[in-house]
C-alpha cells in the first residue's frame, strides 16, 4: 500500500491508513491534532471562487472531509468583522461576524430561497482577480460581498417565509445586548461618511453609550431613537448579515462533529474601532495595549487597543463590574457557537498586559508599563499587584525576570479574570478547562508561568523558537509537558522548511543538530550523535523531517499543524510587525490533495507513517513490545 496513489487522491481516503495512522497518535499518547487554518484560507471549488474562503462552503466539506479521520480539530482564526482598510483578523470585532464569511452560493439555493441570484454570484467568481492563484482578493471581495448581500437582503424583505422571518427576529432579539450597538455604528458611518468615530464631527454622536451625567442620558437616548428610525433598513440589514453568518456557521459545524472534529475558535486580545466606541466607558482612558521591544520590533508594537478599566473588571467585593460581565458574556458567546473551544491570542494580556501612553512609543522610557506589575510607576502603581518588595530592580520592567515572587493571593488576584471569566464562562455552558487553548509564546512574566500552573491551562510550545543554547528551554523536545500545545509553527511563523533554510550551516544549526541528537537518538554512542548533529546542521530537509519527528516525539498531549507545513508550501502567511497584500492572504491551494501528493514524493510535505515511526522509534524504549507491530504497519504505508 502506498500513502499516495498513482491519481494523487487523499492518503486518508483509505479506512486502514486512518486506522494505523490513529493507532500511532495513541501509542505516542496525542490526544488533539489540529490543522491550522484561518477561514479565510480556506480553498474553493473550480469555478466557485469568490476571493475569499469560508468554513461555509461546500469546498470547506471537502478539505473536512479529506482531514477527517486522522485530524481532530480545525484551528481557525478571529471571526470578527473588519474593515475595509484592513484585512488583519486580529483586529475584528468581539461579538459581530465577518460577513465575508458567508457562503454566497448557499443564498443561490433553494434552502434560502435565491435570495441571491446566479448571474450576481457568477459574475463575482468571474471577475476576482485573484481566481487562479492561492490568495485571497481582499479588496475585491470587500465590495463584492456587500453588494451580493444586498441584494439577498432585498430578496429576503420580500420574502413569504413567515418561519424563516420568524428565526430572524427571534435572532435579533436574543442578541440585542450586542447586536444593536454593532448595528447602530453601521448606521453612524453612513450618517458621518466614515467608519472610524473619532473623526465624526458629532461629540454626541461619538459618546451615545457614554453619557456623563442624567442630562445627556436623556438626550443619548433620544438621538439612539432617532437614528433607529432614520436607519432602520440600514441596521435591519447589518442584522440580517449576521443572522446568515451564525446559520451557515452552525450547519458547517454540524458537519465537522459529524466527520469526528470539532473547530476551535480564536478570540484575540484586540477590540476594533467598533467596540471601543460602544463600550469605551469601560476603557482605561489615554492607555493602549501593546507589546514591549522584542524580536520583532526593537521599538516595541504600538496597536493601540483599547485596555480594560480594571476598576470596570471587578468590583470591590470580587464581583464582576459591568466590564467583566461584557467580557463574561464574550466568552459565553465563543464557547456556546465553538464547542471545540476556544484559543486565547496573547495569553500575557489577560493576566500580565503592557500598556503604553496613546500617542507614545510603548517604552518604559515614555512611561509604558505591565497593567497589574509596576508598583513603581506614578500612574500604574494603583492597579498593581506585585508590590515593590516583589521586584527585582537590577532588570528593566518589560524583561520577564522582573517579578521575583508572588504570594498565592497575589497569583489568584493575576488570574481572577481568567477564573472568573473565561473559566468560568466555559463551565456555563458545559465545557472544562481543556477546551482553553492559551497562546503563551513570547513573554512569559513570572504573573504568567503562575497563573498557569495555578489552573493547569494548557499552554503552547513552538519548537521552532527553542533557544538551543539553553538546555532547559520549555520548547526542546525533552522538556515539553504533556498538557500542554506543541508545533513547528504558526501563523505569524516562517514554513518550518524555511525556517530549516536558514539555520543550516549556522551556530544555532549545530546546536539545535545536537539537542535533536541527543533527544530523539537516546541509545546511540557518543560519535554516532555526533555524526547525526553534523547531517542535521548541514541537511535542511533532514532537518525540517527531524523537528517533525521532535514534535510528535515530544510528551505533548495535543499538536498542531499549520497549512503550509502539512501541505509542504514555501510562503509566508503573516509577518508580525509588517503591513501589506501579502499579509493574511495565502490560502490552500484549490489543488491541494494533488499538490499534497507531489510535495510528499519530494519530501516535502508531512509524511505522517514516516514521522510517526521515527518518533515512536525515538521513544520506543518508554513503550511496551506492541509498538513494534504500529511500527511494521506504518512501514507498510510509507
Amino acid at each position: 500500500m502506498t500513502y499516495c496513489d498513482e491519481h494523487k487522491k487523499s492518503p486518508f481516503s483509505n479506512e486502514q491508513t486512518k486506522s494505523v495512522i490513529k493507532e500511532a497518535l495513541n501509542v505516542l499518547g496525542k490526544k488533539h491534532l489540529a490543522f491550522i487554518s484561518h477561514a479565510n484560507s480556506f480553498p474553493a471549488e473550480t469555478g466557485k471562487n469568490t476571493g475569499f474562503g469560508t468554513v461555509n462552503s461546500n469546498s470547506a466539506k471537502k478539505l473536512i472531509d479529506f482531514l477527517s479521520g486522522v485530524f481532530t480539530d480545525i484551528q481557525l482564526g478571529p471571526a470578527g468583522k473588519t474593515k475595509s482598510i484592513d484585512a488583519s483578523p486580529y483586529t475584528g470585532t468581539i461579538f459581530s461576524n465577518n460577513p465575508l464569511f458567508i457562503d454566497l452560493e448557499q443564498l443561490t439555493t433553494t434552502e434560502w430561497h435565491n435570495i441571491l441570484s446566479v448571474e450576481t454570484y457568477n459574475k463575482i467568481t468571474e471577475n476576482n482577480p485573484n481566481k487562479n492563484t492561492n490568495r485571497t482578493a481582499y479588496s475585491y471581495i470587500f465590495q463584492e460581498q456587500e453588494t451580493a448581500l444586498k441584494e439577498a437582503w432585498e430578496n429576503f424583505k420580500n420574502l413569504n417565509c413567515p418561519e424563516l422571518k420568524s428565526e430572524f427576529e427571534n435572532y435579533k432579539e436574543n442578541n440585542k445586548f450586542w447586536l444593536e450597538k454593532d448595528s447602530l455604528y453601521e448606521a453612524l458611518t453612513i450618517e458621518h461618511g466614515n467608519d472610524y468615530w473619532p473623526m465624526w464631527h458629532s461629540e454626541e454622536d461619538k459618546s451615545l453609550y457614554n453619557p456623563q451625567n442624567e442630562e445627556q442620558k436623556v438626550q443619548y437616548a433620544k438621538r439612539i431613537e432617532e437614528l433607529k428610525q432614520k436607519y432602520s433598513d440600514v441596521i435591519n440589514y447589518y442584522s440580517f448579515c449576521q443572522f446568515v453568518i451564525y446559520k451557515q456557521n452552525n450547519k458547517s459545524r454540524e458537519y465537522a462533529q459529524s466527520k469526528g472534529m470539532k473547530m476551535i475558535a480564536d478570540r484575540q486580545v484586540a477590540f476594533s474601532d467598533r467596540d471601543n466606541w460602544a463600550y469605551q466607558s469601560l476603557f482605561l482612558k489615554g492607555w493602549c495595549l501593546g507589546c514591549p521591544p522584542d524580536y520583532f520590533s526593537e521599538d516595541g508594537q504600538m496597536w493601540g487597543f483599547p485596555v480594560m478599566d480594571p476598576e470596570k473588571l471587578f468590583n470591590p467585593d470580587g464581583s464582576l463590574g459591568e466590564g467583566g460581565i461584557l467580557m463574561k458574556e464574550l466568552y459565553k458567546k465563543m464557547f456556546t457557537e465553538n464547542p471545540g473551544g476556544v484559543r486565547i491570542d496573547h495569553m500575557v494580556g489577560l493576566i500580565d498586559p503592557w500598556v503604553y501612553v496613546s500617542g507614545k512609543k510603548p517604552k518604559i522610557e515614555e512611561g509604558a508599563g505591565r497593567l497589574y506589575s509596576s508598583p513603581e510607576h506614578p500612574v500604574l502603581s494603583r492597579y498593581a499587584i506585585a508590590t515593590t518588595d516583589d521586584l527585582n530592580y537590577e532588570v528593566e520592567a518589560d524583561k520577564e525576570e522582573r517579578i521575583l515572587k508572588l504570594t498565592p493571593e497575589q497569583i489568584r488576584k493575576y488570574g481572577a479574570l481568567v477564573e472568573k471569566i473565561v473559566i468560568g464562562a466555559a463551565k456555563e455552558v458545559g465545557l472544562d478547562k481543556d477546551s482553553i487553548v492559551c497562546e503563551d509564546l513570547g513573554t512569559l512574566t513570572y504573573p504568567v508561568v503562575n497563573v498557569m500552573k495555578e489552573y493547569d491551562l494548557q499552554g503552547m510550545k513552538l519548537i521552532q523558537f527553542v533557544v538551543p543554547e539553553n538546555p532547559e528551554h520549555p520548547y526542546r523536545c525533552k522538556n515539553i509537558t504533556p498538557r500542554s500545545w506543541a508545533m513547528v509553527g504558526t501563523h505569524d511563523n516562517e514554513p518550518i522548511a524555511m525556517w530549516a533554510d536558514q539555520t543550516v550551516n549556522t551556530e544555532a544549526g549545530y546546536l539545535n543538530g545536537k539537542n535533536l541528537a541527543e533527544d530523539l537518538w537516546p541509545d546511540t554512542n557518543d560519535e554516532e550523535k555526533e555524526q547525526i548533529a553534523v547531517r542535521i546542521s548541514k541537511d535542511a530537509p533532514f532537518l525540517t523531517q527531524t523537528k517533525f519527528v521532535e514534535l510528535f516525539a515530544c510528551k505533548a498531549e495535543n499538536i498542531q499543524i499549520f497549512f503550509t507545513d502539512f501541505l509542504g508550501l514555501y510562503d509566508v502567511y503573516n509577518r508580525p510587525g509588517t503591513s501589506g497584500d501579502q499579509n493574511w492572504s495565502l490560502r490552500i491551494p484549490d489543488n491541494y490533495e494533488e499538490i499534497y501528493c507531489e510535495n510528499l514524493k519530494s519530501g516535502k510535505a508531512l509524511n505522517l507513517p514516516l514521522i510517526l515511526k521515527l518518533a515512536i522509534e525515538a521513544r520506543g524504549h518508554e513503550f511496551s513490545s506492541h509498538h513494534q507491530d504500529t511500527i511494521k504497519k506504518l512501514e507498510e504505508l510509507i
